[in-house]
């Protein structure tokens, strides 16, 4: 019984201890993939090789840690008895850029790491992201590179196509070289595209950089367990750098070292030939061990892997990639006992790039048994984060933070609920809102009752709550779900990046697929307008899974948002249009106060604009029947987005608002010309209280032209906006303050 006892005592060790480098795995993967590490670059503050030392260092007992001149880490650890050297070896590089210009604008420009491009759409996913470039002292400095706005493009001639690094420029709010070089930036400093890992249904995981972080991931939860395991030989694990240039790390460290066996974990190399696609193995289907030819049967190493991960229930495959260095002068030569393991990936080097937690799993229990030995003591206690719930609070705030939280409520065209309830939050305590039944939030105040002998003439200011994005409309049958666009956006800045799926009561992680053919030179990007339809991978694999986990026909897709301080006064985060006219009115609501003496003033924050101003739409029309004939308001202000081409990739020929310069009148739009005269009076109006204003002609409608018809002078206000409908969208706070002023002043006149 004793025996029987010391030996569930150790079953539960061994158990424990796989199920916790498991997790240990996947959480590591989590933080490597939002570290940067841009290929040469791979030592940054808070980059990969920081958080590997860091996490080796940590263990006990503490393994020999040893960093080379090229940026290697080499961790040693030391068995109890003779045995074979054995090398684990897992890359820490992506591919990147770093800045290889200022220009006298303020604009960085880049240079790709490796030079040339790792796939076709590689630079072409990212323009209009938000990235963050390091600086020599380790600050972390975050810009957008810039890209087209779509309000601007209709009949443009030989517009940039947003596909090569020659039309690339960061945006990092300066407006000069010497204000770039202020926030920190310098020549050769590495920029990485903002990310995170997404974690899909069914276990899969997809992120920018995940094929190249797992081997690293794996080989950590691999020094947790070593560290408690009795073993022969010795162990080294290495974490290479500057594996996308040629190798250069692994070269590096095979001439200063000797490995008598080397297991290499990570991308295989052969995932393109030819310039087209080679099908590969789905995430799910376990473990790939690399061969020059996956028909004939594995020998050496691999073919002992192969036996061993057979015994152990682990499922692997052969796969064609045979590790090599690239043809130049003395190359090394790979240990003769030498066999690379990798995990299947969907859409590499893409920001969905896609691997499997069950595959890195495997993985992790693979190389656990590829050292044997026995576990000598049990994992340590895991440890959680509380997560933080936000409580607004009825106190004035200041414009920039009714505008960073407003920006940060998810809220596409059409299920404005969350923004609709978070206005309402910001509001001051007297505001008594009302929702009407298009779903508009309708704000009345004034010295004078609507319409009352006296009053001056009603006017209505309106800015919108929703945002562009995307609608389920079906599930396919293998789980796929197909969407529609809400609201107009370039299919470059979604397509092929990672989504939010908004159902009834969660929000799930999933990614837009590219279509067939995004990794040929030929791509064109479609247009998912009418009846073509996005697909979006949540990981169901069935239409049954997906419905299981709630998903539905009418739910609502977004892409993630966060909010960024850029240089200066600028600052950078999805949907500005319109959360921006929205915080004007909730910032002129406070400094107004509940009573404006012979006034009769309403605010709208009006609903499905992006859509077909269909929100401000019905409210005019029930506003135009009870006045039974005559104009519902003298006025409406409508306040939205003056997109601009203050952009290095625009034509100033329009549009040519300036960041920083004041609120726009906007005179001319797709949907409406105000009468110049009253662009004059707007203009009188904000130099007589020292408001900086712009005036001038831009694309895309407004929710005032649908007052029009009713007899009611449509007067169009914005703000300076560069790079529309996207997530690069980027405003100066001083334009917000100077449109919530000239509102204030707006509905006190006369």
């Amino acid at each position: 019984m004793k025996s029987a006892a010391r030996f569930s005592i150790l079953l539960s060790f061994v158990f424990a201890a796989f199920s916790t480098a498991a997790q240990t795995a996947r959480d590591s993967l989590a933080k490597l993939v939002a570290s940067p590490g841009v290929s040469g670059y791979e030592g940054v503050a808070g980059g990969p090789a920081e958080l590997i030392r860091q996490r080796i260092e940590a263990l006990k007992p503490a393994p020999i840690v040893q960093v080379d001149p090229i940026g290697n880490i080499t961790v040693t650890i030391r068995g109890k008895g003779p045995g074979p050297n054995r090398w684990f070896v897992a890359p820490l590089d992506e591919p990147g850029y770093v800045v290889s210009e200022i220009n006298p604008e303020g604009f960085l420009r880049l240079q790709r790491l490796p030079q040339q491009s790792p796939q076709f759409l590689f630079d072409a996913l990212r323009f209009a992201q938000q990235v963050t470039v390091i600086t020599r002292d380790g600050r972390r400095v975050p810009g957008v590179i810039a890209g087209l706005s779509v309000h601007l493009q209709p009949a443009r001639r030989d517009a940039p196509k947003m596909d090569h690094l020659d039309e690339m420029y960061v945006d990092v709010g300066a407006s000069s070289e010497a204000e770039a070089r202020q926030a920190g930036v310098d020549v050769l400093d590495p920029l990485i595209v903002d990310r995170r890992l997404y974690n899909l249904s069914n276990g899969l995981l997809a992120g920018s950089a995940a094929g190249d972080r797992y081997g690293a991931a794996a080989l950590l939860s691999l020094a947790d367990v070593l560290t408690r395991k009795e073993f022969s030989g010795t162990i080294t694990l290495c974490f290479v750098t500057q594996q996308w240039l040629g190798a250069r790390g692994l070269r590096r460290a095979l001439q200063s070292g000797h490995a008598d066996e080397m297991i290499y974990v990570g991308r295989l190399s052969s995932a393109r030939a030819s310039g087209a696609a080679v099908a590969s193995p789905e995430p799910g289907s376990g473990v790939l061990i690399g061969t020059a030819d996956p028909a004939k049967p594995l020998e050496g190493l691999a073919a002992e892997i192969q036996a061993l991960a057979k015994a152990d229930g682990v499922n692997v495959q052969a796969a064609p990639g045979l590790f090599h260095f690239p043809a130049t002068p003395q190359a090394p030569e790979l240990p003769a006992r030498f066999v690379q393991l990798a995990l299947p990936l969907a859409w590499p080097v893409t920001p969905i790039e896609t691997i499997s937690g069950s595959d890195l799993d495997s993985l992790v229990s693979l190389l656990d048994h590829a050292v044997p030995g026995k576990i000598l003591s049990p994992p340590g206690p895991g440890g959680g984060v509380a997560d933080g719930h936000y409580h607004p609070a009825h106190t004035p705030l200041p414009v920039e933070e009714i505008l960073r939280r407003l920006s940060l409520v998810y809220g596409a065209s059409g299920h404005e609920a969350l923004v609709r309830d978070e206005v309402k939050n910001l509001l001051p305590e007297w505001a008594k809102p009302e929702t009407d039944d298009a779903g508009n939030l309708v704000l009345h105040f004034g010295g004078a009752n609507p319409g009352a002998p006296g009053s001056a003439a009603p006017v209505v200011f309106v800015a919108h709550l929703d945002e562009i994005g995307y609608e389920v409309k079906s599930i396919s049958d293998d789980g796929r779900l197909e969407v529609a666009e809400l609201g107009g956006g370039s299919p470059q800045y979604f397509v092929g990046h990672p989504v939010l799926v908004h159902s009834q009561n969660q929000t799930y992680d999933g990614v837009i697929e590219l279509p067939d053919g995004w990794d040929t030179a030929q791509f064109i990007w479609p247009n998912f307008r009418g009846d073509a339809r996005a697909r979006v991978d949540v990981g169901a694999r069935s239409r049954a899974e997906a419905e299981a986990l709630g998903i539905k026909p009418g739910d609502w897709i977004t892409i993630q948002k966060e909010y960024h301080q850029l240089a200066g006064t600028r600052v950078n985060a999805r949907s500005f249009d319109d959360r921006v006219g929205c915080t004007a009115l909730v910032a002129a609501a406070w400094k107004l106060g509940p009573e404006i003496r012979g006034r009769d003033v309403t605010f709208v924050w009006s609903t499905e604009e992006e859509v077909g101003l269909r929100g401000a739409a019905k409210f005019a029309e029930r506003t135009a029947a009870a006045a039974a004939g005559n104009p519902p308001f003298r006025t409406v202000y409508a306040i939205d987005t003056f997109v601009s081409s203050d952009s290095p990739l625009e034509n100033p020929r329009f549009a040519h608002a300036l960041l920083g310069q004041g609120f726009v009148v906007r005179a001319v739009d797709s949907s409406n010309v105000v009468p110049r005269e009253q662009v004059d009076r707007v203009v009188a109006l904000a130099r007589e209280h020292h408001i900086p204003v712009q005036y001038g002609a831009t694309g895309g409608g407004n929710d005032g032209s649908m007052f029009t018809r009713f007899g009611v002078v449509d007067v169009a206000l914005g703000w300076p906006l560069r790079y529309s409908h996207s997530p690069a969208e980027v405003v100066d706070t001083r334009d917000v303050h100077a449109l919530a002023d000239i509102v204030v002043e707006l509905a006190r006149a006369d």
